[in-house]
This record gives structure tokens, C-alpha cells and sequence, in this order.
């Protein structure tokens, strides 16, 4: 006979407990190799039903892990829209989505924090359609959004890809909501449109914000430009981002890669050199080794310490300039 796995066992425990045989459940529950969470409130659950609160609470006593469900059931409470609440926005943020969907089409009374949660849960997780329609639901069922509820939306619509229906999502907070919209819904816009190319369109959004934009979302459209290999607004965005953070290497290195892919030596020596009057170097230089005749030999970027140092260097500018006469463009990473 198979070896029954914790789904065979509480299924069994389950049973019993339909059929108002607590003393055998709980035998068959004592003789788990092993319990989930599922298990312990299946047998919590059928002493509460059973009006056995004392053993319920003993029992929860004993349970690893304990959750808001198994407590509401030991007190034999029905779930509120408060503990409901709290439920699905647990049951989300842990990716358990059929869980706290569940809570949620239980609740006889939705609030707002409901309907959020349960909306950021779908989006986080990938499935913007989903989070789409549960936000389409609301407005039928004439619960009124607010910005929280845009970010989440904004956020589903970057995720998919969903451009028209993020503008229009955008539009709609100001028109049908009078919700201003803050630094985070226009970092959601701006990601939205400099991942799909729309650069131009990003930059201009950026320019018309009402609140200073910050370096997520200067970052944003800087990560479409790397994405869509656009040097122009890429050298704005990194010239706001060194206003905002300038001892961040990462800025200035990809904009180096960028500079170097399209072969502009020039512009990359510039920046380097700026770099280095700045003190803004790589807080992790990239080092690597070499093993020569039973010798480990180790070199890190920019040091000297090596004992043939100025024979490695002199020999580097060499193969530098011959690897640049023969058009040779390296294969960068892009990354900061």
C-alpha cells in the first residue's frame, strides 16, 4: 500500500470530523508523520464546530505557526471585514493568491483594504489581467478607488505591457477621481512608456510633473534607454541622476557601456576621466587571476601593486590601440 503523503492523512482527519467522530480524527491526526497548517486547523476547526472549545484551544495552543484563521475558528468567530482584511492582505503578500481570493469572495462586507490588497496581490504576482478586472469590479460595485489602488493598477499595466490602458488609467485618477497623482504613479508611468520605447513621451511627462522627480524615476527612463539603446536622453537622465546621487558609479558606467557599443572612444575616455577627478570610482573594482609556473597571480581595476605592473600596463595600451584599429567592439553587460 502507498505511503499516504499530509494531503491523504488531513483528508481522512477531515472526514471523520463530517462524520462527528472527533475521538477518530484526532486519532488519525496523532498518528501524522507529519502536519501543514491545512491540517491543524481541519482538526481545530472540528472541535469549534463541535462546540469542544477547550480542546480547540489546547490544541491551537500546541500548533507551530499559528494563524489568524485558526484563531478566529477556536473563538468560533465568523470572519469580519477587519480580520477579513487582514487575511487577504497576509495571504498576498505571501503569493498564497488562491487563499486570499478566497478570503475575499467569503467577505459578505468588502472595504477598501480589501479590494487593494487583493488587487496589489494579483499584480505583484504577474497577473495584471486578473488585477485589471478585480479593479473594473470595483468601479461596478461603486467602491471608490484611491491612489494606493492607481499605484497597484499603473503597476499591473507596466507588467503587461498595457500602455494605452495605463494612460487611460492615469487620466482617469485626476478626471473621474480628483486623486492627484504623486512620485510613485508617475515612476509607474514613466516605466510604462520608456520600457515600450516611447522615451520621448517619458521624458516630456517627466518635465510636466507637478512634484520633483526623484532618482527612481529618473532611473526608470534611464533603464529604457539602455533597453532601447537611445545615448541622447540616456546622457539627461544620467546628468539628473548625478545631481541627485553623485558618488553613484553606476550612472556614469553605463553610460561608459553605452558610449563603447557604439564605438565613441572618445566620449568614454571623457567620462572616465571625469570619474576619476570626481573620486567617483566602482566601490567593487573587477579583479581576476592567473596561475603561471605554480604562481598565483591576482589583479584587481586600477591597481598597481603587482610587482610588473608597468610592464601589464604598457602591454594593455598596446593590444588597446590594435583591438581599436581593427574596429573591434567588445561585448559589454549593460548594468550598474
Amino acid at each position: 500500500m502507498p505511503e499516504r503523503d499530509v494531503f491523504a492523512w488531513t483528508t481522512i482527519v477531515s472526514a471523520h470530523i463530517r462524520a462527528g467522530d472527533l475521538s477518530s480524527a484526532r486519532r488519525f491526526f496523532e498518528e501524522m508523520p507529519e502536519r501543514n497548517t491545512a491540517t491543524w486547523n481541519t482538526m481545530i476547526d472540528g472541535y469549534a464546530r463541535m462546540g469542544n472549545f477547550d480542546s480547540a484551544e489546547l490544541l491551537f495552543d500546541q500548533m507551530p505557526g499559528k494563524d489568524i484563521i485558526s484563531w478566529t475558528t477556536m473563538n468560533g468567530f465568523d470572519l469580519d471585514v477587519y480580520i477579513g482584511s487582514a487575511l487577504i492582505d497576509m495571504y498576498a503578500k505571501c503569493g498564497n493568491l488562491d487563499r486570499s481570493l478566497s478570503v475575499f469572495f467569503k467577505l459578505q462586507e468588502k472595504n477598501l483594504f480589501c479590494w487593494n490588497s487583493v488587487i496589489d496581490g494579483l499584480a505583484v504576482h504577474g497577473y495584471a489581467n486578473e488585477a485589471l478586472k478585480m479593479f473594473r469590479r470595483m468601479e461596478r460595485e461603486k467602491i471608490k478607488p484611491n491612489g494606493i489602488t492607481f499605484i497597484s493598477v499603473l503597476s499591473a499595466c507596466t507588467h503587461a505591457g498595457l500602455v494605452n490602458e495605463g494612460r487611460r488609467m492615469f487620466l482617469s485618477m485626476t478626471d473621474d477621481y480628483s486623486i492627484p497623482p504623486e512620485v510613485g504613479h508617475y515612476g509607474c508611468m514613466v516605466d510604462l512608456l520608456s520600457k515600450a520605447g516611447l522615451l520621448k513621451d517619458a521624458l516630456k511627462l517627466i518635465r510636466s510633473m507637478k512634484v520633483k522627480p526623484n532618482s527612481i524615476i529618473w532611473g526608470a527612463l534611464l533603464g529604457g534607454c539602455k533597453l532601447h539603446r537611445n545615448l541622447e536622453i540616456a546622457q539627461v537622465a544620467v546628468n539628473e541622476l548625478l545631481i541627485l546621487e553623485p558618488n553613484n558609479s553606476g550612472h556614469h558606467n553605463l553610460l561608459v557601456n553605452m558610449y563603447a557599443e557604439v564605438n565613441r572612444w572618445g566620449e568614454v575616455a571623457k567620462i572616465r576621466a571625469a570619474m576619476k577627478n570626481l573620486g567617483v570610482e566602482k566601490k567593487c573594482p573587477g579583479s581576476s587571476w592567473i596561475e603561471m609556473e605554480r604562481k598565483i597571480h591576482q589583479f584587481a581595476a586600477s591597481d598597481k601593486s603587482h610587482p610588473a605592473s608597468n610592464e601589464i600596463y604598457l602591454l594593455l595600451a598596446e593590444l588597446d590601440g590594435k583591438l581599436k584599429l581593427a574596429s573591434y567592439v567588445p561585448e559589454l553587460i549593460w548594468g550598474t
